[in-house]
């Protein structure tokens, strides 16, 4: 610590402790850091590294693929362990993702680091944040972010804004035993004051510790996933060992299976059943697609923190709004200036404008009326006198000695209406009607006065408003709304999401805003002071369902808020910049923060605009809506094979005959029937409302696909060697004709199940069928792939055998898809019925 010599002035200032309150001594102070009682506060996250590979390593998905690779790399067949790459990509992404969102966490700090200057033996020393301790002394200036929380012990005319704890976007003028919070921020003046909680246990740092906690955002599309994931696996490990016995039944039994090296076969025979049954490519394509939706989004400056969270824009239906930072820039800009009956000169009257607003260090609105005065030509007048704006005057003043080369004269008044006219002698009900209405429509509201006559000998000492002064004119400023709020939140109302605006400000403020902005179109809205909120949830959201505006809302409030349209099953987006909205945008389904935001908003939220453009709202919301519609829709194909790969498992176990494809013929199949064309499809455009019911709609298509192909694989399998007269359990050239002829008709099957995913056929979709079978085609018919996967061509007799089986696959599909919808609830099918109609299916 080094002893500082600017502050010597402060401490000579009248009312200073300095005896009897002469700050800590050096005992004390380190009596307080051995306590641990520093400012200080621990940064970490509740995940750690080993956390975060265990959670993403050792999961289901990855036990299932893993357990099945390693049974056919033992077998010793390499070709057909191909499938088990989907592991390491699947779970890189997921480790990356969270490394990226523990790093945010982990440099998340609401305070920002700086050295202060506290009072402690009788000197004024500098210290860094960090060396705070309960107890100090600590002097606040103009421009330092508080670091503790303090009570003031004497202020030279201090104020806050308070705006990143409270919302209120308007500075505060603190009073001698005033408590001022870590977080705020000194706009003018300065304090002594007392600390009296530091680190951990201020309010900046337990808002900070609240934002910490890890949040992991599990999206109805990979819940859906998971729990096919326990289903299979309930089903999975009996007929794993079921497919084991029958595979070794028809190599000859177990004694012959192990002395021969026939178990191998056996092995990769039974794990081609299980790897079927497990929907891996939709793990891996949900994964890339969010990550894709991710890149694609970043490229409009939007930064996704949480790849899960962009399903979870496709279903938002309420959005919370802040009003500064969102709605507002923060910026103030200056209106007009309407002249009163009193006014006699209009120019000149401007002219005092300009100089009272022409203040050494001007606030926003001020800035406002200097910025909108200059543009028309204006500039201060340089022999005045002066009365600077006071939040506890709540006005300002200018004296121009009556010289006509010095200015318009007598004593000019700026500051709040109300003020001005209630020390007036004369009263001017007109005038603060007119003001009321103005403040109605949400305009910040100046009144101008004027004193004629001279100037009073104290003025600048002893300032004092004259009684004889005449309003002369109104000054309407207002808060810059972004030109793009309106638009953007026409575009919600369309698209059926409710939007509200919750802001600390005056809820007639706010409500007047909202009015200019459309929140509710032609309807005027409902505006509400948070105040005036119930404290019981229920009840909450019951209010909240009229109301569109609210006003004075505290931080926790706005999570109370987020909290009661749960109940409601709404799901909420919250968007914010300020600390005070860092809780709500972590309760919120989706957090949105503004590229201007506070770390700690930014760092909870899982959507960040980085330029602070509300208008990227509708690509952020239609960039979720694609991924979730497109994931439904492929989430067919692979179920369908899940469905299908379960149902042929359980024919091979109660017929005792061979599994009817290898691994690789699977991996074949579900590249160019399911892999590569459900990538393409995902990535199509796709705006339709998600409309609750995924996992029923899904079933309600993968269960007649999946019956009828299973039952064409299986007809093949059982028919096939009759009909050409093969011993396919004895002989490997007729075992391997025959499972080439079966994997050639389960391709069949997965072309007409993409064709029927991907409708309608009369546009591109149906030339990505046609191509993905083609291929299928072609690659069977060139040597080196056709060997690779274990594909003959047949011919003669065999050709017709395989043609016959196509076609009773192809009638079973027809069959299928058109009885099964028949015997569905009547409800499911209504809903089927509405998705239909919104995809264009």
């Amino acid at each position: 610590m080094s002893e500082t010599t600017n502050m010597a002035t402060h401490r000579d200032v009248p009312g200073v402790p300095d005896a009897d309150e002469r700050g800590l001594t050096q005992a004390q102070v380190a009596e307080r850091v051995e306590r641990g009682q520093t400012n200080a506060v621990k940064s970490s996250t509740s995940r750690s590294l080993a956390d975060i590979v265990r959670a993403n390593v050792f999961t289901l998905f990855n036990g299932i693929i893993l357990t099945a690779m390693v049974m056919v790399l033992v077998a010793g067949s390499w070709k057909d362990a191909v499938f088990g790459f989907v592991i390491i990509i699947n779970t890189g992404i997921g480790i990356v993702t969270e490394l990226r969102a523990k790093r945010t966490l982990d440099r998340l700090s609401i305070l920002v680091a700086s050295d202060y200057l506290v009072r402690r033996d009788g000197r004024d020393v500098d210290v860094p944040h960090n060396g705070i301790v309960l107890g100090d002394l600590l002097w606040l200036r103009s421009g330092e972010q508080v670091p503790a929380d303090a009570t003031i012990v004497e202020t030279w005319g201090l104020e806050l804004d308070e705006s990143m704890i409270t919302g209120e976007s308007r500075t505060v003028r603190k009073q001698d035993g005033d408590t001022v919070y870590s977080g705020s921020t000194a706009v003018s003046g300065m304090a002594l004051v007392h600390v009296t909680a530091v680190g951990a246990h201020s309010y900046a740092a337990t808002l900070t510790a609240q934002a910490k906690v890890y949040k992991k955002n599990v999206s109805d599309l990979n819940k859906g996933i998971n729990t096919i994931l326990k289903f299979m696996t309930l089903l999975v490990v009996p007929l794993c060992v079921l497919l084991i016995v029958t595979q070794m039944n028809t190599v000859g039994g177990w004694s012959a299976a192990l002395a021969s090296g026939a178990w191998r076969q056996a092995v990769v025979s039974s794990v081609a059943g299980v790897v079927g049954m497990v929907p891996e490519g939709l793990v891996l394509l949900t994964s890339l697609n969010f990550a894709l939706a991710a890149i694609r989004l970043a490229r409009k400056d939007t930064l996704v923190q949480d790849l899960d969270s962009v399903e979870t824009l496709a279903r938002v239906d309420c959005l919370n709004l802040d009003k500064t930072g969102t709605i507002t820039d923060g910026g103030i800009v200056y209106d007009d200036f309407i002249a009163l009956p009193a006014c006699t000169d209009k120019r000149q009257a401007m002219q005092a404008l300009y100089d009272l607003a022409n203040e050494q260090s001007p606030n926003g609105t001020g800035r406002a009326v200097l910025a909108g005065l200059g543009a028309q030509g204006l500039t201060g007048t340089a022999d005045l006198e002066r009365v600077p704006f006071s939040s506890a005057r709540k006005w300002s003043a200018v004296a121009f000695h009556d010289a006509p080369e010095a200015g318009p004269g007598g004593v000019w008044y700026m500051g709040a209406p109300e003020v001005l006219l209630s020390a007036l002698s004369t009263p001017y009900p007109d005038v603060l009607e007119q003001v009321d209405g103005y403040a109605n429509d949400g305009m910040r509201v100046l009144l101008v006065a004027h004193a004629v006559g001279p100037v009073p000998a104290d003025f600048e000492t002893d300032p004092k408003l004259e009684a004889d002064a005449r309003p002369v004119a109104i000054v309407l400023c207002s808060e810059h709304i972004r030109a793009d709020a309106e638009p953007t939140l026409a575009w919600f109302r369309e698209q059926g999401v409710r939007c509200r605006i919750i802001s600390g400000d005056n809820p007639v403020t706010v409500g007047a805003i909202a009015g200019k902005v459309r929140l509710t179109g032609d309807r005027k809205p409902v505006a509400m002071d948070a105040r005036k909120l119930p404290q019981d949830v229920d009840e909450l959201a019951r209010v909240l369902e009229g109301v569109d505006v609210l006003g004075r809302v505290l931080p926790e409030q706005k999570k109370a808020i987020v909290q009661a349209l749960h109940t409601q099953r709404h799901v909420v987006a919250m968007t914010g910049d300020g600390v005070n909205d860092a809780l709500a945008i972590k309760e919120a389904d989706l957090g949105i923060a503004m590229g201007n935001a506070a770390p700690a908003t930014k760092a909870v939220a899982e959507v960040v605009l980085v330029d602070s453009k509300f208008s990227h709202l509708p690509d952020v919301v239609a960039r979720g809506r694609q991924v979730m519609a497109n994931m439904e829709r492929v989430a067919s194909l692979f179920l369908t094979k899940t469905v299908y790969s379960a149902l042929i498992s359980f024919g091979v176990v109660l017929s005792m005959i061979p599994f009817p494809y290898l691994p690789r013929h699977i991996s074949y199949i579900g590249a160019l029937t399911i892999g590569a064309p459900a990538f393409l499809l995902a990535l199509a455009p796709n705006t339709r409302r998600y409309i609750p019911g995924f996992l029923r709609r899904v079933f309600a298509f993968s269960l007649p696909c999946g019956i009828a192909t299973a039952l064409a694989v299986l007809l093949s399998a059982w028919f096939i060697p009759r009909m050409m007269g093969w011993d396919v359990a004895s002989c490997a050239a007729e075992l391997t004709s025959w499972r080439s002829m079966c994997a050639t008709v389960l391709f069949v099957m997965g072309v007409y199940v993409l064709a029927r995913v991907a409708t309608p056929l009369n546009s591109w979709r149906g030339w990505l069928v046609a191509a993905f079978a083609a291929a299928g085609v072609v690659g069977m018919c060139i040597p080196f792939i056709a060997r690779f996967f274990a594909f003959q061509l047949p011919g003669g007799k065999a050709l017709l055998a395989l043609g016959v089986q196509i076609v009773i696959a192809t009638l079973l599909f027809a069959l299928s898809v058109w009885l099964f919808p028949k015997f569905l609830p009547k409800a499911t099918r209504t809903v089927i019925s509405q998705y239909k109609r919104v995809s264009g299916r």
